[in-house]
């Protein structure tokens, strides 16, 4: 898989978030190499993206279409990834 792919996907977390942490962790074994292109964003760094996800992380989305929320769906990551 190209890391062209996962260019806009974006990854919102919360710094000390163990949920957030393993999702990373999981996501990471999917993307391969192409992680490193993910765009990692802490929401507390952001006063307004703190309160559009409050305790709603991770959130991930590809497109700024929503994946997954909360906990890892590896299989809808997948699916994304053959687009």
């Amino acid at each position: 898989m190209g890391s062209e792919r996962c260019a806009d996907w974006v990854l919102y977390v919360r710094d000390g978030c163990h949920l957030c942490e393993q999702f990373l962790l999981e996501l990471s074994l999917d993307l391969g190499p192409a992680v490193e292109v993910l765009q990692v964003v802490d929401v507390d760094r952001d006063a307004d993206l703190a309160v559009r996800f409050g305790l709603r992380v991770p959130v991930l989305e590809a497109g700024g279409l929503l994946l997954c929320e909360g906990v890892y769906d590896a299989a809808r990551v997948r699916q994304a990834l053959q687009v």
